[in-house]
């Protein structure tokens, strides 16, 4: 899977979220869903999850909240901020999703449509204590519970195409495209010829087709 940014700048990126959240809730006091809701619309989200160097290595978190504030328009007196020995669920959740983000390739707005930002606060118990691959594994759980169609269906039913259809088309078994749909078989491991062709049949990317907690 190709990375937006290199591993040696994720510890950097884990904390900058961690704390721009933590920032936001307790000092700038909005909510935790109001404010992720900015990040995402206010474009900063998309330079973050594909590397932006200006943020994941040109700002602190307290300077990335602000930056998020005012690309979302919204003008505030800057203070300086607390730093509290102790770490907020917040500055968890910030820290934890960086690592899911940049684990999956996911968009922070493709996770959040299916795991709210506030259901994966809520993980910090007992996911906090254990292994960030563990807080990854749930992720993916909740992820395919609340997103039960692959992306191959998602794509197929969008053509108007049966899994007949797109078999006799695509030159793919009907039962491959079963196990696929199913997820009994990891579309993520199929041969790249095959991938191609039902990229071409159903007018999408290769990377449509993979699911990235898969």
């Amino acid at each position: 899977m190709i990375r937006a940014y290199d591993k040696v700048y994720l510890d950097k990126a884990r904390t900058a979220l961690g704390r721009m959240l933590d920032f936001a809730v307790y000092e700038l006091k909005y909510d935790l869903t109001d404010f992720f809701d900015l990040f995402l619309k206010s474009g900063v989200a998309e330079r973050f999850e594909t590397g932006d160097f200006t943020l994941l290595v040109g700002m602190s978190g307290v300077e990335i909240a602000y930056e998020v504030l005012e690309k979302s328009g919204i003008k505030i007196e800057r203070f300086k901020p607390r730093y509290t020995a102790n770490r907020s669920e917040e500055y968890w959740t910030g820290w934890a999703l960086a690592y899911y983000q940049w684990a999956t390739s996911m968009s922070f707005a493709e996770i959040v449509r299916y795991v709210p930002i506030t259901k994966i606060r809520d993980l910090y118990t007992p996911y906090h204590e254990m292994d960030i691959r563990q807080f990854v594994d749930k992720m993916n759980s909740l992820y395919q519970e609340a997103k039960p169609e692959t992306n191959l269906k998602i794509l197929r039913k969008k053509m108007g195409l049966s899994q007949r259809e797109l078999a006799e088309q695509s030159g793919i078994p009907i039962r491959t495209i079963q196990q696929y749909e199913q997820r009994q078989k990891n579309i993520n491991k199929a041969q790249g010829e095959s991938l191609v062709m039902l990229a071409k049949i159903l007018c999408c990317s290769v990377d449509n087709l993979i699911e990235k907690c898969g």
